[in-house]
Parts: C-alpha cells; structure tokens; sequence
C-alpha cells in the first residue's frame, strides 16, 4: 500500500555505491564532487556537463562524427562517455533519472565511487581504448603504426593533471580549452 505523503514532500532518495542516500535536489548544476558522510568525495556528473569537461572539444567532435549512436540522444555526449564507465564499473556508478522532476535543472545525474580526478582518469582511458579499438579496424596500415606510437608516448595521468590545470574546475563556468 501507498503510503501518504504531504503534497510537496520529495522524499525520493539516490542510494550511493558507498551504501549512503543521497537527496538529488542537493546537487547543484556546477558540482563535480559530493562530499558524502562516508568520508569520501564521490564524482558527480550530470547530463548537462558537456565530454569536454573530460576531453578537448576537437576530441569531442571527432567522437560525434565517428561514434553512430542507437539511441534517443542525437550525438556521441555525456550520457554515453557514462554509459561506458558504467560497463566498465557497474557497482561503482549510480545513475538517477530525474527526466520527470523539473526542480533539479539536468535529467540524468550519475554518483560514482570515485572521486573526479579519478573518474577523469577513467574516462581518459575508456577513450583511448575505445580509439584502440576503432582504429585496429581501419584497412591502412600507416595510420594503425602511427596511432600505436603516438599511444606509447601518452600518459593518461599526465594528460589528466594538465587538462584539469587549464580548466576552471572550481567555478559552474568552466569552459572547455
């Protein structure tokens, strides 16, 4: 049976990979971490962050010209740079569907056991993996050789230290490089 509530009174709660609750109302449009009672901080990542909060916009664009996808979003974005990590680590990420709650201002939010930098890292490397995979595909020899030693020579954490050095990741403003 239903139980009653006061008309209003949102009680609707996020369970975390850590165990705790979370309140989705809580989460501004320009956080990037939630600071749980766990003692961690957990990513937090909405569907209005645009892939280049992760990756150059140059990246981003090459990914929607090359990614086909089934689904309801019109291109390669957020949601699936998500989706990914959500394969990869389906008991770290939780994911709220808020499409029916217009108080929140995003309609998808994900929470992740991980702290941002390392989610960051993540994502990177989910990247250049799904790269990997796209170019061993490709009939010319040349560039399959040049994508492997430009691969060799890229350092997923150092790429992550510098991208997030030359972005605003303090302000709900930043703005890709």
């Amino acid at each position: 049976m239903a139980e009653p509530r006061v008309p209003g009174d949102d009680t609707r709660t996020l369970e975390l990979p850590c165990g705790r609750t979370l309140d989705p109302h809580d989460i501004d449009l320009g956080m990037r971490e939630y600071n749980c009672s766990c003692g961690d901080r957990h990513a937090v990542v909405t569907d209005v962050h645009p892939p280049s909060r992760f990756v150059p916009e140059s990246l981003v664009a090459v990914l929607r010209e090359t990614v086909d996808t089934a689904d309801d979003f019109d291109e390669f974005g957020t949601p699936h740079l998500l989706g990914i990590v959500m394969e990869e680590f389906p008991e770290k990420v939780v994911v709220h569907d808020a499409a029916e709650d217009g108080a929140v201002g995003y309609t998808l939010l994900w929470v992740t056991d991980f702290d941002s930098r390392r989610l960051h890292v993540i994502v990177v490397e989910l990247i250049v993996e799904l790269m990997e995979h796209a170019i061993s595909h490709a009939e010319d020899g040349d560039a399959i050789t040049e994508f492997e030693s430009q691969m060799l020579e890229f350092d997923v954490e150092s790429f992550v230290d510098e991208y997030r050095q030359l972005r605003d990741f303090e302000s709900e403003h930043d703005a890709p490089v």
